[in-house]
């Protein structure tokens, strides 16, 4: 009964269906981890159940293989005692003749006892031998799946540090995006915005005080000249009254 639900379970889990079962997994590396162990398991346990059918088969095979050369063994006795029997009864010895005639007789006796016994050794054989190939079959198929389970969850595995590796990226990227209005990089840019607007704003107030100045200098300028012409219209205005006195 055992051995048959081990049996049942290599068809199962051969036939089973990976991409379909995650698919239905809330924690499909979990579930991964567990189909590993029970496939291990039941091909432990398969192999053993295995190897203990192919042993029952190899003694059927040789009890087989006895009786048909026990058969063989029992015509050569039969054939021999009927050679002797006919040479006795050759030279007048009926009494003995008919002694090993009838040992021919009990040898040809086995030897179709054994044939029987061969014979119907042979389609337990059959069958058995068919039963071991399907079950060699199965293991195979087991260990192949094994081997897609523990790819899938080795990829699977592989999948999520690449996962996370990117997600981490990601962030490390966000922290320090100078697009991003609340960063540090940007609240550190518009500092050094200001700061360089503040220069500018000083360097245009220092050029309109310097403009302020040339200009006060040009005004000085249109001023002296201004008083150097009432000077020279005063002087001579002296000298026209000067002449017209004398």
């Amino acid at each position: 009964m055992a051995k048959q639900s081990i049996f049942g379970r290599i068809s199962q889990l051969a036939k089973a269906n990976i991409n379909a079962l995650l698919d239905s997994a809330e924690d499909p590396k979990m579930m991964l981890d567990q189909m590993v162990r029970d496939y291990t398991n039941s091909i432990a346990d398969a192999e053993s159940a295995i190897a203990e059918t192919i042993g029952n088969l190899r003694l059927l095979e040789d009890d087989h293989r006895e009786d048909v050369e026990a058969a063989a063994e029992w015509g050569n006795k039969a054939l021999a005692a009927s050679r002797k029997g006919d040479e006795l009864r050759a030279s007048g010895n009926t009494a003995d003749a008919d002694k090993f005639d009838n040992l021919a007789k009990v040898a040809l006796g086995r030897q179709l006892q054994s044939e029987n016994e061969a014979k119907a050794a042979e389609p337990q054989i059959a069958s058995q031998t068919a039963v071991v190939e399907q079950l060699k079959n199965g293991l195979n198929a087991m260990k192949q799946k094994l081997n897609q389970l523990s790819s899938k969850r080795d990829e699977l595995i592989a999948r999520a540090k690449t996962a996370q590796a990117q997600a981490q990226v990601m962030d490390a990227v966000k922290s320090i995006d100078i697009m991003d209005p609340t960063s540090e990089v940007s609240r550190f840019e518009d500092k050094i915005r200001r700061e360089e607007a503040k220069v500018r704003g000083a360097s245009e107030l220092a050029a309109s005080s310097l403009d302020a100045q040339f200009e006060s200098l040009e005004n000085l300028g249109e001023l002296t000249e201004v008083d150097a012409r009432l000077a020279a219209l005063k002087a001579g205005s002296t000298n026209t009254s000067a002449s017209l006195e004398q």
